[in-house]
């Protein structure tokens, strides 16, 4: 499992197409991953646009494979601002390994949502938001630390301490000219382990629905003991 941070190019006209469109962005990434006129390999990579940008403001996206990339596949000239080395996370995070109780410091862009009368619904208050990662905490085995409310009709230690930010709705257009909308926010804050392999399995194969709009990504960096 490899991580790799690349940044995109604001002066080549394909790169803003894409970079406005989440779903050209994935199939544009898809290249790299799978050779000339193949279908790309379903759950093979995730992805997440950062909000971070580099110092002259080159857009900054994560990619997590199974496998190592091909850019040159890409077939955009000037797509790629910059290309850091390769991270091979089993080996930094020590993946086979992993511990209940280990804390580490996450990122995740995700859709909160649930289903209703055969439709997926964006859940837009922060209250339902918190209630939804901490649900897919207890179904992919890490806990969030809580704290002591200052609403005065809120019990203690009732919400979980997390940071949530970005909003906004995505739109991309698929091949057909259907059009996607997804409900995204981003979620920055610590986790522990609870059991190893559901959280091993997040790492993996990520989390919630709308993953070829660039979501789902799991990123964690260990904390000292």
């Amino acid at each position: 499992m490899y991580l790799h941070r690349i940044h995109l190019n604001l002066r080549c006209r394909e790169a803003r197409r894409d970079l406005s469109d989440p779903y050209q962005l994935h199939a544009t990434l898809c290249r790299a991953f799978s050779p000339p006129e193949s279908k790309c390999p379903k759950g093979g990579f995730l992805w997440r646009l950062e909000p971070e940008t580099d110092a002259l403001g080159q857009p900054r996206i994560l990619v997590q494979s199974r496998t190592l990339p091909d850019w040159e596949r890409i077939g955009v000239k000037d797509w790629l601002a910059d290309i850091a080395p390769a991270i091979d996370l089993m080996d930094r995070l020590n993946i086979d390994s992993l511990k209940a109780g280990q804390r580490f410091r996450f990122r995740l862009r995700a859709n909160p949502s649930v289903c209703r009368a055969g439709k997926r619904l964006g859940l837009l208050r922060q209250e339902e938001q918190e209630q939804w990662i901490e649900r897919k905490g207890q179904l992919h085995g890490f806990a969030m630390p809580r704290f002591a409310a200052f609403d005065l009709t809120e019990s203690p230690q009732s919400r979980i301490d997390v940071r949530i930010s970005q909003e906004q709705m995505l739109r991309g257009r698929q091949h057909s000219g259907n059009q996607i909308r997804v409900f995204s926010v981003l979620y920055d804050g610590i986790l522990t382990v609870t059991h190893e392999d559901k959280f091993r399995g997040a790492l993996q194969t990520g989390i919630g629905h709308g993953k070829v709009m660039g979501l789902g990504l799991l990123s964690v960096v260990p904390m000292a003991e």
